[in-house]
């Protein structure tokens, strides 16, 4: 397994319960990476087109059954309000819920100008990716797995037609089958085996911040801001990535997002920076999961995807059923790279 991020750590953790060997290759910490810059609200949805939908509908139900196997992940299923973004209110699937400005004060009591009218998702849930990856990690290694970290996989070893294992910084690793779930450096392995993988990293700007506990309720997502708690007294916000290209630039435009959540709740001013930082989040080209065995040669499996976070539980259930038994998951047809 090349990749401790949360997909990684998944496939890693199901693999290893369907009685896999399992390896872990990172070149550095689970979780820090892409995952460690995630914001971790996970939602299912019945209608994302394409490849992925399948994956998203059964989301949020693959993480209470992963809650339930793995006392260590720890969802908070507080729910979600959204507002001001291009949700059609008209139309809404089955759990999306129309709410006025009353209803929205009931559950954001500190917001000081709740929106006329917001979406509420009950069924939505948020994670701690780090500590979702660390917990994950810890099974599968609980269960014979191996870590690998600070070992960073330089090229994948192909004889007869076949890769039969990763050369990293400290040595070949053997294995009967390579799965690549390093995010965009996927595309920088598979290139020399001729499989063009549409993968590129895309920023995205992640602040946590200090504040006064249960500023926010629910995970809150507007048209220029989404916030969360992260535990009592400590916040987490994401947003778009606008050019930033100095710490000078990121600091200005963290200070602009704490103002505006400042301006949004009352008990706001208490509010406090205590970090910002520009994360590579794995874009699929068209959007989509690209997730399956490589086309040119045998013994090697992608798992690229966005979200990764919310996707872990049904994604990393579903590839390692393919690889230990052999078996064709249809919810997964689409994706294949190709």
């Amino acid at each position: 397994m090349v990749g401790a991020g949360i997909i990684g750590a998944s496939v890693a953790y199901h693999a290893a319960r369907l009685g896999a060997t399992v390896t872990i290759v990172d070149k550095a910490l689970p979780g820090t990476g892409a995952t460690g810059e995630s914001f971790g609200w996970i939602g299912a949805s019945q209608r994302v087109p394409g490849p992925g939908g399948a994956l998203r509908a059964v989301a949020t139900q693959e993480y209470r059954r992963l809650a339930a196997e793995l006392p260590d992940v720890r969802v908070s299923w507080r729910g979600s309000l959204q507002w001001g973004g291009p949700e059609p209110l008209g139309d809404l699937e089955p759990g999306r819920h129309l709410v006025d400005a009353e209803q929205v004060a009931a559950m954001e009591p500190n917001l000081r100008t709740p929106p006329a009218r917001a979406v509420h998702i009950p069924g939505d849930g948020a994670v701690d990716p780090p500590a979702i990856t660390d917990a994950l990690v810890s099974a599968a290694r609980a269960r014979g797995g191996r870590l690998e970290a600070g070992t960073a996989a330089t090229r994948l070893r192909v004889a007869r037609g076949r890769v039969v294992g990763v050369e990293t910084t400290s040595g070949l690793l053997e294995s009967g089958t390579v799965v690549l779930a390093n995010g965009a450096d996927v595309a920088v392995l598979c290139g020399p085996l001729g499989v063009a993988v549409p993968v590129a990293p895309s920023p995205a700007i992640l602040l946590r911040l200090a504040g006064p506990p249960d500023l926010v309720r629910t995970v809150v997502a507007t048209r220029d801001v989404e916030v969360r708690t992260a535990r009592d007294g400590e916040l987490v916000s994401a947003v778009g990535y606008a050019g930033e290209t100095t710490a000078a630039e990121l600091a200005r435009s963290a200070g602009r997002i704490r103002g505006r959540i400042s301006e949004m709740f009352r008990g706001g001013e208490e509010v406090r920076l205590l970090g910002a930082r520009v994360g590579m989040r794995p874009m699929p080209a068209d959007g989509h999961p690209v997730i399956g065995p490589l086309p040119t040669v045998r013994g090697a499996y992608v798992a690229a995807m966005h979200s990764g976070v919310t996707l872990a539980a049904v994604a990393g259930r579903l590839v390692a059923e393919e690889i230990v038994h052999g078996v064709d998951a249809p919810e997964l047809r689409g994706c294949r790279p190709r």
